[in-house]
């Protein structure tokens, strides 16, 4: 191919926009137009009709345009077809037994309501709360292998009789096994191990043998030698219990499943005779059980197989129940005995929750006992303080109360009100009423709550733990206007006086949701100023760090007003009780999550501004060589957001001083900057746009500030792709406000970091090629170079020639077309450049069309390096005749050459017409070109050849062939 002389095609761009512009045809709005709603004929299969027969509901409505999804559902929803099919055939399937037991569960639970808060709710913090350094030990009575259940094919009465006897008798003398100082968490894995035990055993069909476990480990909880450890005892042993009453149940159920399956509310006549004599079995297997305190357990962990037997079974068992309990003489034991009845009660037989009341009477009636001897010696043994035996009681009767106050009519919680009026040393009765009944009921009656409060003996139950309770309830419901400050007064006055830093904190927590809640920022003020004053001596805050989060949560929540949040005094010295770095970061960014969430207005406030730069100064100074990137963007984020909502309308030169005082303040965060240096280019483009393009001296020079303070900027930034977009994207802005000098800095500064673009980068953690980001930039960069006027000192054209020049020189991948097509690329720009009117151009900023004026010199240089460009590619192209691979990207890159020539050459010049078509010849010798892709580009030239003034183009499409890939 021989050299090329160029010469840009002339463009007249307007008039080919107009050409470019589609023809508008008239329209005829009929009946049906794409945007008008559709309307659906709604149809009803009739019964014994054959499919596909339908009545419509509306004769008006047949004419009109059917809706195709819906024709084709054939009146039926297919998602209620595929319920029904699972309903049916969930229905029909009688062996997944697991199953059916979870969906009864489930319906028990909504039976309760979702307002019924559960028992697995409470266990965890059970656990937590209870616990002990004191050894443990667990003494079994386990039978021997005769323990096996009977042979089911034994028919002799008395043979079968004899055998359950002889197991029944080693149920209660079987082989001892103790195990002694065991730690609080050998306890728990062994209580596991048991459950384990028990499951296996009735896998394995040794049912006898699962009763034994039950029976020995409800026989634990008689055993008070660790006090402190009983509820959390409690809550590890009736999970046993609970799993053996599950497996009871759920084995008579499924032998009910024949012939057909049972109904979830099924009566005792839909039980067959065999899953009746069984679950009479069990029963008399129970009954027969020596010792009380296992006896009661266990048949309460059944009690819901007397649906089985009788209709009114369980309504009878309950009473008989809770009077067995009165047998009981540790008060501790029996009204743990008393919460599990209720439990099991509760998720039976909610609608017999009358029958449990009693439990409540019984159990006021056991507090005397408390302070007799035996009690009081058991104390003294295992030296443990009456406050501190009173809190064990606490799970026990919060679960009575809240089963027996559940939905429970006003009188009858009135009633148990004044019985606790009644009671000497009423404390943990009173608490638990607050803590169980209704928050509405005891918020109505607070001020009686707080009479009742007063009356208490403080060395039984100390005094802040009752107005903490009150406290949560106050929470959850209001009480009368009137009365809410005379409340706040008379709580505070007792919180106040707690001397131990952990109880105060843990009471104050509470009611400050209250004083937030009710009160203005005055009170709240005054509360904090208090927790200050409580916390600081011996650094006591250190200790309390999640009750302080806690406090800052609940003024959140309701303080969103930030101008009135910093303007209460004791608030930033709230926060600097924070002083563990991980902890004060945290409570920083919930402050500062809030912010970007309800801040909705832009600000201006310096009360809200120096507040917020010192809580983001905080999360910037945690960053160090250890943190995460994780943990990085997240902190840039929440800082980047308040950054977004500081606004200092028309002083512009204010903002400016903000983004450099936030420059230094977050110069770790990148992201951060990365921000700053965009609000500041928005600056400059809001001062354009106030001053309409005209710059006056003075914002002239605030617009030059602007971007000296991107320019100093950019250069700390450690990605070198944001470095190379802002030095563009700010040499755009410098551009649009005429700061000519500033745009030539920032966009040598983009050419000269370009070498250092690595080859190479990694995304989502896999390494990839930066070719395709590199000629994308370029692209850009083109673009802007086209109204970029010349430096007067530098020469024709210089930045294009110092971008080209720095493409050359970079290192490109092996095999790479990148080059070639950054040349390909600058070939429209160059064309473009030639032009008597630019595409383009900046108002009120000259380019290089008014700076030359189409001077024969400079349109010689433009075609002088168009023809070098040329010769670079055509090079290249001579090269790619190796193998496969590189024929194929050969034929890509000639057509796209013969594009650029064809929308920019002028092909009147007879080497540049023969060129393009040597081109096209090129991209289709090997048949790798897109055949619709050509025929396209041919239809194109033959409709601009029609026009005038590209008539030579008929005679280049005669010279262009279609190949066959063959």
């Amino acid at each position: 191919m021989a050299s090329v002389q160029w010469r840009s095609r002339g463009r007249n761009y307007e008039a080919e926009l107009q050409r470019c512009h589609p023809e508008g045809l008239p329209v005829e709005f009929g009946d049906y137009h794409p945007l008008k709603p559709i309307m659906v004929t709604d149809t009803k299969t009739r019964r014994g009709a054959r499919k596909g027969s339908t009545s419509s509901s509306s004769s008006s409505s047949s004419s009109a345009p059917v809706d195709p999804l819906s024709s084709m559902l054939d009146g039926t929803d297919p998602l209620s077809m595929f319920a029904a099919t699972e309903t049916s055939a969930a229905a029909s399937h009688g062996s997944s037994v697991g199953d059916l037991g979870r969906k009864r569960r489930v319906k028990e639970e909504e039976a309760l309501g979702a307002d019924f808060e559960p028992w697995s709710t409470k266990r965890g913090e059970i656990l937590a709360r209870f616990t002990t350094t004191e050894k443990l030990s667990i003494n079994l009575c386990m039978g021997s292998d005769r323990g096996k259940a009977p042979n089911p094919g034994s028919s002799a009465v008395s043979e079968k009789v004899r055998t359950r006897l002889e197991e029944l008798d080693d149920l209660e003398e079987g082989s001892h096994r103790e195990l002694l100082n065991l730690s609080q968490q050998d306890y728990a894995n062994r209580i596991e191990e048991l459950n384990q035990s028990l499951k296996e055993a009735w896998s394995s069909d040794q049912k006898v043998k699962a009763l034994k476990i039950v029976i020995q480990c409800s026989k634990l909880l008689s055993d008070t030698s660790v006090i402190q450890f009983y509820p959390s005892k409690f809550v590890l042993i009736t999970d046993i219990l609970d799993t053996f009453g599950r497996l009871v149940y759920d084995r008579i159920w499924t032998m009910c499943l024949d012939p057909r399956p049972l109904p979830d509310s099924f009566t005792v006549e839909d039980v067959n005779d065999t899953a009746k004599e069984t679950c009479l079995n069990w029963f008399f297997k129970i009954a027969s059980i020596r010792e009380l305190l296992p006896r009661l357990y266990v048949e309460a962990a059944i009690l819901k197989c007397n649906r089985f037997l009788s209709k009114s079974g369980i309504q009878e068992t309950l009473p008989r129940l809770t009077a067995m309990i009165r047998g009981m003489g540790d008060p501790l034991v029996a009204a743990y005995a008393r919460a599990y009845l209720c439990r099991v009660g509760m998720e039976v037989a909610p609608h017999l929750k009358e029958s449990l009341n009693a439990n409540v009477f019984d159990l006021l009636a056991t507090f005397r006992q408390i302070s007799g001897d035996s009690v009081q010696k058991q104390l003294h043994v295992q030296k443990v303080e009456v406050p501190a035996y009173l809190t064990l009681y606490s799970p026990a009767i919060n679960w009575i109360l809240q089963c027996v106050a559940y939905r429970a009519p006003e009188q009858l919680l009135t009633e148990m009100m004044e019985r606790c009026k009644m009671m000497a040393n009423n404390a943990l009765l009173l608490n638990s009423i607050m803590r169980a009944f209704r928050p509405e009921f005891v918020a109505t009656r607070a001020t009686d709550f707080i009479g009742m409060i007063k009356d208490c003996d403080e060395s039984g139950f100390p005094k802040h733990l009752l107005y903490g309770s009150l406290g949560r309830s106050l929470a959850c419901a209001d009480p009368p206007e009137s009365e809410r400050l005379t409340i706040l007064n008379e709580a505070w006055k007792v919180i106040t006086k707690v001397r131990n830093p952990q109880d105060y904190m843990n009471c104050a927590e509470i009611w400050v949701e209250f004083t937030c809640r009710h009160f203005t920022k005055r009170e709240v003020n005054t509360v904090l100023a208090d927790i200050i004053k409580h916390m600081t001596p011996d650094r006591a805050f250190e200790e309390a760090y999640p009750q302080l989060q806690s406090v800052i949560r609940k003024i959140l929540t309701y303080f969103h007003d930030f101008s009135v949040l910093f303007s209460m005094e004791r608030f930033l010295p709230f926060l600097d009780m924070f002083q563990k770095d991980s902890v004060r970061v945290e409570v920083c960014k919930s402050i500062m999550e809030v912010f970007i969430k309800h801040q909705l207005e832009l600000t201006r406030d310096p009360v809200i501004l120096n507040a917020m730069l010192h809580i983001c100064k905080t999360m910037h100074d945690s960053v160090n060589a250890l943190t995460l990137e994780d943990e990085k963007r997240s902190l840039a984020l929440l800082i980047i957001g308040f950054i977004r909502m500081v606004s200092f309308g028309r002083d512009f030169e204010q903002q400016l001083s903000f983004c450099v005082e936030a420059r230094a303040t977050f110069c770790n965060l990148e992201p951060v900057l990365v921000q700053l240096i965009h609000t500041v280019n928005q600056l400059a483009m809001e001062t354009r746009m106030v001053m309409k393009g005209n710059h006056s001296r003075k914002t002239a020079a605030f617009v030059r500030a602007c971007a000296a303070y991107c320019f100093i900027t950019i250069p700390s930034l450690s990605s070198i792709f944001s470095r190379l977009h802002l030095y563009l994207l700010s040499g755009q802005v410098a551009l649009a406000n005429q700061c000519l000098s500033q745009a030539d800095a920032f966009l040598k500064a983009a050419v000269s970091v370009l070498p250092e673009v690595p080859r190479s980068i990694s995304v989502e953690g896999k390494l990839r090629s930066s070719e395709s980001f590199l000629l994308d930039y370029i692209n850009n960069f083109l673009a802007t170079l086209l109204v970029v006027p010349d430096h007067p000192e530098h020469g024709v054209l210089y930045l294009v020639r110092g971008l080209l020049n720095m493409v050359q020189d970079y290192t490109w991948e092996d095999n790479s077309d990148a080059k070639v097509r950054v040349y390909i690329s600058a070939l429209p720009l160059l064309a473009a450049m030639s032009q008597e009117t630019y595409l383009y151009s900046i108002p009120k900023m000259d380019s290089n069309e008014t700076l030359y004026g189409g001077d024969p010199k400079f349109l010689s240089e433009i075609n002088k390096l168009c023809e070098t460009l040329i010769g670079q590619i055509l090079d290249h192209l001579k090269t790619l005749t190796r193998d496969e691979q590189s024929v194929r990207r050969q034929s890509a890159l000639a057509f796209s050459l013969f594009g650029v020539l064809l929308a920019h050459g002028d092909l009147r010049n007879n080497k540049l017409s023969q060129l393009s078509i040597n081109l096209w010849n090129l991209s289709h010798k090997h048949g790798h070109c897109e055949t619709r892709v050509s025929i396209r580009t041919l239809e194109s030239i033959r409709h601009q050849a029609q026009r005038p003034d590209m008539a030579h183009l008929s005679d280049t499409i005669q010279r262009l062939a279609l190949q066959s890939r063959t």
